[in-house]
Parts: C-alpha cells; sequence; structure tokens
C-alpha cells in the first residue's frame, strides 16, 4: 500500500474518531437531563419596618441621602442578586403590633422578576397604623410566621428600632419567644444623630415633621430615676436596643450602613441548609465537543500551511538547481 507523504493527510487520518466523539457529545449536551447535586441554599423571610421613621433621609446610597426603607429595599436587592439557585425569599413588613406576610418563600432564580417587582413595591403605603411596637408585637409575630411555614425557615427583621408609644430605656423583653426557636439576623438601618420623622397623610403624602407636642414622650414611672428629657419626635438608630433584642432571641445583629452590607450575613454558612438541587451541566459535554472539534481542524490546517510552504521551497530550490546546471552546460558548449 502506498503511503502518503504529505503529513497533514497523515495527522488528519489518523484522527478519523474526533468527529463522531463530537457529534455524540452534542447530542448528550441536547438530551442530559439536570443532576441533582447537594447545595447549600438559604430561606428567608424578610420583615421590612414601614413605619413613619423609616421615612427618615439620614442614610446614603453612592453619597445620595436616601431613607432608610429605601437603602434595606437596595440592601435586599443586591442578596437577591448573589444568593444561589434553590435558595427562597419571602417579604413580610410590620407596623403597629404586628408583621403581616405578602409573599411567602419562593425560588429566588426561577421568581427572580417577580420577587424584585414586589420588592418594589414595598413603602410606608402600605402602613395601617401609625404605632410601632417591635419587641412586643413585630418580631414576634414575624418569628411565629417562620415557624409556621417550617421548612427551615429563618428570619430577617429590618428596623431602626424606634417604638411608639416608646419603651423604657432598659426594656428588651421579648413576648413568650424560647431562644433558638427560629434563627435570623435583626438589622438595624438609620444614623446615629437624631433626625425630625416625616409626617404622611393615608395617600403617602408628605405633610411635615412630626412635633414634640404631637407624640408621646419617655416618661418615668412613679419612684424611678429621673431619665434625660425625651424627643421621640426625633429619630435615630437605637443600635443598643437591637442588639439587647437579637442576645434575648439568639439572633445574629448587623448594621445596615450600604447597599452590600446584607450580602454577608445572610449569605453566612451558619444558615445555609444543604438540599438536593437540580442542577443544568450540559455545558461540559458541549465544552468537550467544542475542544474536540478545534483539535480536528485547526492543527490540521497549520500543518498543512507548512507543508505547502515546505514544498513550494523545495520546488524554488529545484528549479534555482535546475537553471545553474543549464547555464553550466551552455557555458562548457561555448
Amino acid at each position: 500500500m502506498k503511503r502518503d507523504a504529505r503529513p497533514w493527510m497523515r495527522y488528519v487520518r489518523g484522527r478519523w474518531w474526533q468527529l463522531p466523539l463530537a457529534a455524540l457529545l452534542l447530542a448528550a449536551a441536547i438530551l442530559m437531563p439536570p443532576i441533582e447535586f447537594k447545595r447549600p441554599v438559604f430561606r428567608y423571610v424578610v420583615t421590612f419596618d414601614i413605619t413613619q421613621s423609616m421615612d427618615v433621609e439620614d442614610v446614603a446610597i453612592g453619597g445620595k441621602p436616601v431613607s432608610r426603607i429605601d437603602l434595606a429595599k437596595a440592601a435586599m436587592s443586591d442578596v437577591l442578586q448573589h444568593l444561589p439557585c434553590g435558595s427562597e425569599i419571602g417579604w413580610s413588613v410590620f407596623t403597629n403590633q404586628r408583621s403581616l406576610l405578602l409573599v411567602a418563600p419562593v425560588e429566588v432564580c426561577s421568581n427572580y422578576d417577580a420577587l424584585l417587582s414586589s420588592l418594589d413595591q414595598i413603602s410606608g403605603k402600605m402602613r395601617w397604623v401609625n404605632s410601632s411596637v417591635i419587641a412586643q408585637g413585630g418580631i414576634y409575630s414575624a418569628v411565629r410566621a417562620a415557624t409556621d411555614l417550617g421548612h427551615n425557615t429563618d428570619v430577617v427583621f429590618i428596623t431602626d428600632g424606634q417604638e411608639a408609644p416608646p419603651v423604657a430605656p432598659n426594656e428588651t423583653t421579648v413576648r413568650d419567644i424560647p431562644q433558638g426557636l427560629v434563627h435570623g439576623w435583626l438589622i438595624g438601618v438609620g444614623g446615629d444623630q437624631p433626625a425630625p420623622i416625616p409626617k404622611t397623610n393615608a395617600d403617602g403624602v408628605r405633610t411635615g415633621f412630626w412635633q414634640a407636642d404631637e407624640v408621646r414622650q419617655v416618661r418615668p414611672e412613679p419612684g424611678a430615676p429621673a431619665v434625660a428629657e425625651s424627643h421621640e419626635e426625633l429619630s435615630q438608630l437605637r443600635e443598643t436596643y437591637l442588639e439587647a433584642l437579637a442576645g434575648h432571641l439568639g439572633f445574629g445583629y448587623r448594621r445596615l450602613v450600604g447597599p452590600t452590607s446584607l450580602r454577608a450575613p445572610l449569605m453566612d454558612a451558619r444558615y445555609a441548609h444543604p438540599i438536593p438541587v437540580a442542577t443544568d451541566i450540559r455545558w461540559a459535554p458541549a465544552l468537550l465537543a467544542l475542544v474536540l472539534l478545534v483539535w480536528r481542524f485547526l492543527p490540521a490546517r497549520r500543518i498543512a500551511q507548512a507543508d505547502k510552504l515546505a514544498s513550494t521551497s523545495i520546488t524554488t530550490t529545484r528549479a534555482r538547481s535546475a537553471s545553474h546546471s543549464t547555464s553550466a552546460t551552455a557555458e562548457s558548449l561555448q
């Protein structure tokens, strides 16, 4: 059998198996079903304080002053972008003495647009009462809602810590919630300096600011030591109070200072729950098929070009040799 002397042809014939194997890999990429892997995911019900103190604009995004509730929503929007698929998020709002579940936890990837859209609608316009009872009302109902939902549902409660009517300075009692009943985070938001609280009407339109004679101030109990003058018409982050509440509940506490502040705590491995998640890995056989096809054709072309250049060089050399030989013969005849 005559052997082909061209190296690029020998190369191509020696790689005949690459095309059928690439075809099989592409078929697998089309037909392969998702495969289940254990993956750490998270499940939260996020409760937003929507009382009027959350409208105070003493925090910032990108250097621009915004309200506390807007910063909280921006931070949760950032978290939605980074939670792993399979995680579940639900929304809740708090005012008066209870937290109201708006959206039960749903999977974040398949419901991403719906979660963003519903998050954008959360605002003070949802308030049904202006009072704010955090420890004895809001947190209690948020925790109870999480236990009713089950399936390892954790709680995220975002608030500035201001209650109306105000509680005594050292009061941190949480209504009959056993520590460790559920896990979660108490998130504080707001500035350190007292700021006026915007007053809004039933339509959510601002009509000014609350004045000292329009709100209930802290009054010392009979026989109790005198306290500093109360200014409940002003609001600031009640961080010491919230840290004490978190300690009673067995929750973690974080301060919300920017749009990315919630990413680390809400993706803390201690709050992860490993579950089987269907994972699409069709990209793997498709990538292998691409590698085979590149290997099959690209190097062969380069070898063919090198072979062509070598043949051209040999032909040119032979032509020059023949020319020199002819010239020498002619000179000898003369």
